[in-house]
């Protein structure tokens, strides 16, 4: 299959979105999936919109390193989140060192996996009562990417 000129294009990273949602972000990613030309280049972006005292909650990059902002280094599979400390919207554009850098949620990936973590193994691991387990684990988690 040949290459076109959309293969290296992405529109729409001026555009702010829509924050109005539990976690009060929005993560707008450019990686290989948006940009079929990045194959291979190690590089990718994302651009993060934030509510006022919205966060992008702890999160890893199984396959990337982070640079964040004004200039935040985030290495290769550390949790990290970000927070806007602010009274007022935000935005933030991510690099990454990997053309699929992958997310990972931690909230997510720990009280709303499918099938559930026994309770136990939860309340031992995060020294919770059980009922706050269960609690967690009824709610829906929000994915902001």
């Amino acid at each position: 299959m040949l290459a076109t000129p959309d293969d290296f294009f992405f529109s729409g990273l001026n555009i702010p979105r829509n924050t109005s949602n539990p976690v009060g972000s929005t993560v707008t990613p450019v990686n290989v999936a948006q940009i079929a030309g990045l194959n291979t280049l190690s590089v990718s972006l994302a651009r993060i919109d934030y509510a006022p005292y919205g966060q992008n909650p702890p999160h890893t990059h199984p396959r990337a390193s982070e640079i964040l902002g004004d200039v935040f280094v985030f290495p290769i599979g550390l949790i990290h989140f970000h927070f806007n400390i602010g009274k007022t919207n935000a935005v933030a554009f991510a690099g990454l060192s990997s053309q699929n850098p992958g997310v990972i949620t931690i909230a997510n990936t720990i009280f709303g996996s499918d099938p559930p973590i026994n309770p136990d193994v939860l309340a031992r691991a995060f020294q919770l009562d059980q009922n706050v387990v269960k609690s967690l684990q009824a709610k829906f988690w929000w994915d902001n990417n």
